[in-house]
């Protein structure tokens, strides 16, 4: 299938927006989305953007029922190791479920790659839900590495109260 990999603009954001929510749904966890559209163009096309994206796209004739084009996107920010210093983590990566198998989910991902390996990144980091057996064998055919396994790894959270609490904690200025 044709396909196109490109960098999101800000016109892209609805349909980014429109995209995390099928993941979020995917994911089962749909009710923890609360981003709009404007708060992803503002974050993300700002003078000093928390975040990147990438955009695939196919030609109109191969456009979804719905009339969509855009049809998976990789989201990434960079991130900083103090053993290996700059690396790039892939928050988000996706693909519309009929659009799966069809090399843009490894285009998008090796996209990701390849702008972290230009902006000199050591590592390109992702999390993975432990039951999503298919997204964790297609990572691992690629060459990661299972960080949980290999070297006891455990990804933890602050956020809502617990992050109140702790913010609240810290000594005043």
């Amino acid at each position: 299938m044709d396909f196109t990999i490109r960098a999101a603009t800000p016109e892209d954001c609805k349909d980014i927006s429109r995209m995390i929510i099928e993941l979020a749904d995917y994911e089962k966890m749909s009710d923890q989305v609360k981003i709009s559209h404007e708060v992803l163009k503002r974050d993300g096309f700002c003078q000093n953007p928390f975040y990147h994206c990438l955009i695939a796209e196919v030609p109109e004739e191969h456009k979804t029922k719905d009339g969509h084009v855009k049809v998976g996107y990789g989201l990434f920010f960079y991130t900083y190791s103090t053993w290996k210093g700059r690396c790039v983590y892939l928050e988000d990566l996706y693909v519309m479920p009929e659009f799966r198998g069809k090399g843009i989910g490894k285009a998008l991902m090796s996209s990701v790659a390849r702008v972290g390996k230009e902006q000199q990144c050591a590592r390109l980091q992702l999390s993975v839900l432990d039951w999503n057996t298919p997204s964790m064998d297609f990572y691992i055919a690629k060459g990661a590495q299972n960080l949980t396994k290999s070297e006891g790894w455990h990804f933890l959270r602050f956020d809502g109260e617990a992050l109140d609490k702790l913010a609240e904690e810290a000594p005043k200025k």
